[in-house]
């Protein structure tokens, strides 16, 4: 991981290594917000209670039709941000998100860690993604970028939405009714809510995915897609 577009201050180092070291906790802290710029962490709509249900790595079809049956019940929209290279394989999966009046943006073609890349491929692998996402959204896999990736994606004209809750429904080591804890215990008004249409979180998430959707639903949450234009938060 990286400060996105700005250079590393000494004083900050040994907080930067704390934050890396507890990256996967279920709402990333104020700290590491700040750490990256520009970025968008939640959506906040005046006199309106909203989330955004967002899902990573799709499409694939052991997954994502069940995912999409679910969210026509409840009459949810969401934003998938899909792996160029399973776009290349399931395209049909990737044109019945859109038909169905999801959005979509863009998480690499191969899934690529930005911290274990050069920013010339990272960026080039994005932009394969696009040539078949067409999106001006993009999320990194795993939050992981390092200097100057950042500044290069917001240059090219992408929009960088990282999320509010996490529900870490790839972990197996939590239960699925740990991962549905996640959504109750951490979700507020503009929470940006991720989840995964993989086989990694599959269990966990086929669990936990309906089971949030009514308890924000009863809630009186709205769902929203994420927007092309927003004001740029990380509170």
């Amino acid at each position: 991981m990286g400060l996105w577009g700005i250079s590393p201050q000494p004083h900050l180092i040994s907080i930067f290594t704390t934050t890396t070291i507890f990256m996967l906790i279920e709402q990333p802290p104020i700290i590491y917000r700040l750490l990256y710029p520009k970025t968008l962490w939640r959506v906040k709509v005046p006199l309106q209670k909203t989330v955004y249900l967002t899902f990573d790595d799709g499409p694939i079809p052991e997954i994502t039709p069940w995912v999409l049956d679910v969210l026509d019940t409840y009459d949810v929209k969401a934003t998938f941000f899909c792996v160029g290279d399973n776009v290349r394989k399931y395209g049909y999966l990737f044109e019945e998100i859109l038909e169905s009046g999801h959005s979509v943006g863009n998480h690499t073609f191969h899934h690529l860690q930005g911290w274990l890349n050069t920013p010339k491929k990272f960026l080039s692998d994005t932009r394969e993604a696009n040539s078949l996402i067409r999106s001006g959204l993009f999320r990194p896999p795993h939050g992981h970028m390092i200097i100057p990736q950042p500044l290069l994606l917001r240059k090219s004209g992408y929009k960088i939405v990282m999320w509010d809750v996490v529900t870490r429904d790839y972990n197996a080591k939590l239960s699925p009714e740990r991962v549905l804890e996640n959504v109750k215990k951490y979700t507020r008004d503009g929470s940006i809510i991720v989840f995964h249409d993989s086989l990694k979180a599959k269990k966990n998430m086929m669990y936990a995915m309906p089971r949030a959707i009514e308890w924000l639903l009863g809630e009186g949450y709205t769902f929203e897609l994420i927007p092309n234009t927003a004001r740029f938060t990380p509170l």
